[in-house]
């Protein structure tokens, strides 16, 4: 296609990249400077409940929200819709369940609980496996804006890559933890803007919301009564409730980037505000995205822009709905590719910093320790510096992921795929941590690699079944109309033979998180018990002392960890004679097998 920005479209863009960089730029230079680590990475944990809860719905939900999720109602349906409901159900969990265990390390790295609570080798096969999770994301993160791009000023998509790589590893690099936080505020605003101008506009050419809803109705476009239990199905009630809580949780419970962003503000009841307060924005902006769907849908009814031969790939069908729509109106296209664009740049910045915290404190740290003939430790200058080379060095690795995003499929369902192959396995180690006293480390690394091996062989093995998409018209499209019917109707005919694949490889998407969750779960609780009972490794970590009565009971979810607390706080006896001091006895706290004992008694 022909370039289609004007100037004032590239004078806006250019505007709003100059801004980000610029507020980047102030945080480098304005009050500490960045002169400790816990400035840089955790913002001084001096932010406000505002920018953490702005930032946390905009570092995953950025372009690829856009461009995915109202793609995915203009092709497949609203049953996506679904999702938010398990946004609401998973937020309380998250809250008053898994925050509270992280806020009282307050380290840099949220790895730091696994070693704690197994050792640093299960630390370690985690941090491993959430740097390969974030390095697959950050790729199509890239990849998101330079397709907007590509399908509206005609830019070759290999510089749009690299221009866009650069720009977020230079923002990347000088912008601390301050700056990503107040500048998601002003980018999500720019994210919503660009949802909003397409419902508008949409809105403006068929005279009412109504006629949209109609037209998708009557074209099957609006379905809420998918409550199969088929795991195939791609999206059903049970897909959406389930296995969004396990997507969610692994995003906003055990995420480094997430957590990393709740350790920022002043202590545990304002982390809890943030995580509240980010449910409404992200509701507000996943409906207002799959309406937008819709919206296109009614433009294009009567001609698909893909079987028409306009665009390769339906995540450009949004941005040539901006072209043809929004064109005729002075940077108003230009004001969109801004808003697809700058999303992601707080996206990739947060994502490189949390990564190189997690470099620094699990791998680099533990390595200069043991490489020290001292056993010292790094300073904050060093910190710093090799953070920022860190960041250099995963921007660049960036741009080279970004050139095979364009094979992964569909920009959504690729985002939640990674997401749900490596964070269900991650969410549950976590979970088997924070809620069973028994788990050890040889089993929880047992139930994480099976866990891993398993969803990894289920999401990217080959061949796998087609989507099977919504009808498209191409009635009303100014071409030969036979070979667009040929070409949808040989793909129909594909779509058919779904039951001649491989069964693990037509699981829907959503179920990943789920299903990784639980192999990493009751694995891990199986392999822990095979190896205390085989005497290969136990649970000796979880106590204070060596006789193994005193439980660390912080490494628990609260309402465990009150009941360990309360099991072994030490009795007060007042024995009525004056020998002992003040007339009261301390009586130690029970040993663990006679709790134990006590406790069968007590249910016999």
């Amino acid at each position: 296609m022909e370039a289609t920005l004007g100037a004032w479209d590239y004078a806006i863009l250019a505007v709003v990249l100059i801004i980000s960089v610029l507020i980047g730029l102030y945080y480098r230079f304005a009050g500490k400077r960045q002169s400790t680590t816990t400035e840089y990475l955790l913002a001084g944990r001096s932010m406000g409940v505002t920018p953490v809860a702005f930032s946390l719905m905009a570092s995953f939900m950025s372009a690829i929200t856009i461009l995915g999720v109202s793609m995915e109602n203009y092709q497949f349906g609203t049953m996506f819709v679904i999702i938010n409901l398990s946004y609401v159900v998973s937020t309380p969990i998250a809250a008053y369940l898994i925050l509270p265990v992280f806020y009282r390390l307050k380290t840099a790295s949220v790895y730091e609980y696994l070693e704690l609570r197994f050792g640093y080798a299960t630390r370690l096969a985690a941090s491993v496996s959430f740097s390969l999770q974030m390095i697959l994301y950050m790729g199509i993160v890239v990849y998101a804006p330079a397709l907007a791009l590509e399908a509206v000023t005609g830019v070759n998509q290999i510089f749009s890559i690299v221009i866009v790589g650069v720009v977020c590893t230079f923002y990347a690099t000088i912008g601390g933890m301050k700056a990503v936080l107040v500048t998601d505020i002003y980018q999500s605003v720019l994210m919503f803007v660009a949802v909003f101008s397409v419902i508008i506009c949409a809105w403006v050419k068929a005279g009412s919301l109504g006629e949209i809803w109609r037209t998708a109705q009557e074209n099957g476009r609006i379905d809420f009564t998918n409550f199969s239990v088929d795991p195939t199905e791609r999206h059903t009630w049970f897909t959406q409730i389930l296995g969004g809580c396990a997507t969610y949780l692994a995003i906003y419970g055990v995420n480094q980037a997430q957590v990393q962003r709740l350790l920022a503000v002043r202590n545990l009841s304002s982390a809890r505000a943030a995580l509240w307060w980010c449910l409404p924005i992200l509701c507000l902006l996943s409906l207002s995205t799959c309406f937008s769907g819709l919206c296109i849908y009614w433009y294009y009814r009567d001609c698909d822009p893909v079987l028409e031969g306009r665009v390769n790939s339906r995540d450009q069908v949004m941005p040539l709905f901006v072209v043809d729509t929004m064109g005729e109106y002075t940077g108003l296209a230009g004001l969109f590719v801004s808003g697809i664009f700058c999303a992601s740049l707080s996206t990739i910045s947060s994502i490189i910093s949390s990564l190189a915290a997690v470099t620094l404190e699990d791998y680099l740290k533990p390595l200069y320790k043991c490489c020290s003939s001292r056993g010292g430790t790094l300073t904050d200058r060093q910190t710093l510096w090799y953070s920022k080379l860190l960041s250099v060095f995963y921007g660049l690795l960036c741009i080279g992921l970004a050139f095979m995003a364009g094979s992964i499929g569909g920009l959504l369902q690729a985002a939640l795929s990674i997401f749900g192959i490596v964070g269900g396995p991650l969410l549950g180690l976590f979970t088997l941590g924070m809620y069973v006293t028994s788990a050890n480390q040889k089993g929880a690394i047992g139930g994480l690699l099976i866990s891993l091996v398993l969803c990894f062989w289920i999401g990217f093995g080959q061949p796998r079944p087609p989507l099977v998409s919504l009808p498209m018209s191409t009635e009303g499209c100014p071409i030969d109309r036979t070979y667009a019917r040929d070409a949808f109707f040989s793909k129909v005919e594909e779509q058919q033979q779904d039951e001649h694949y491989f069964y693990l490889y037509r699981i829907s998407y959503m179920w990943y998180a789920a299903l990784g969750f639980l192999v990493a779960f009751f694995g891990g609780w199986l392999l822990s018990w095979l190896c205390a009972l085989l005497r290969w490794d136990d649970n000796r970590r979880i106590y204070q002392d060596a006789e193994c009565t005193m439980i660390k009971h912080d490494l628990f979810v609260p309402p465990l960890a009150k009941r360990l607390q309360r099991r072994q706080m030490p009795r007060l006896v007042v024995t009525g004679t004056s020998s002992e001091i003040g007339g009261i006895a301390v009586v130690a706290p029970p040993r663990l097998d006679q709790i134990e004992w006590e406790r069968q008694k007590d249910v016999a």
